[in-house]
């Protein structure tokens, strides 16, 4: 009989089982490990000035196989992290928001998985039932109908919320990448 840790062993180097359009979505972000893009947003309709005048930076700074990690600066504020996930299922997208001294955000790791094969350039994640728990939980029951999205062509990757009565959208020009900042809160160089 097999011990604990060669099952273990095997199932992390088990081939990821996909669909060949989100194979192809997660490995073009992949392909830009390493590299951070400037953003602008492009789309929001909300009143909020959160984003407003501030350096918006994405860093494809983490990647395995199995994982990117993309964390999202905006200014100072290096709290969010973007974990896009192959699952076997599909793909996950969850949004690890951290305090500066690394523990985490109260609203943390929301997001959604995709329902369908979604297209190379294009991935929608509605959001799951963690997610809506969690804003119900806080008061924002409008977020359960959010549905993320992200988009991947050869110029410009981008980063879309939508739900009723709300948009909101970042568009990162991947034509001329700049230096990466320092490590997300939470997380180590």
């Amino acid at each position: 009989m097999a011990s604990f840790s060669s099952v273990a062993a095997q199932v992390s180097e088990a081939p990821l089982v996909s669909i060949a359009s989100q194979d192809a979505f997660f490995d073009a972000i992949k392909q830009k490990c390493g590299q951070a893009f400037a953003g602008k947003v492009t789309v929001d309709n909300s009143n909020s000035d959160s984003f407003a005048n501030k350096k918006l930076i994405m860093h494809v700074r983490k990647c395995s196989n199995a994982q990117l990690q993309i964390p999202f600066h905006v200014g100072d504020d290096a709290s969010r992290t973007w974990l896009l996930t192959k699952t076997g299922s599909g793909l996950s997208l969850k949004h690890d928001h951290r305090h500066k001294d690394g523990t985490n955000d109260k609203s943390t790791m929301y997001g959604g998985h995709t329902l369908d094969a979604g297209w190379a350039q294009v991935q929608s994640f509605p959001a799951d039932q963690y997610s809506k728990e969690l804003f119900v939980k806080q008061g924002i029951p409008q977020s359960i109908g959010n549905t993320w999205q992200m988009y991947i062509y050869p110029e410009k990757f981008s980063y879309r919320l939508v739900r009723d009565g709300r948009e909101f959208r970042v568009d990162f020009d991947l034509t001329k990448p700049i230096t990466p900042p320092s490590a997300p809160w939470g997380y180590q160089d």
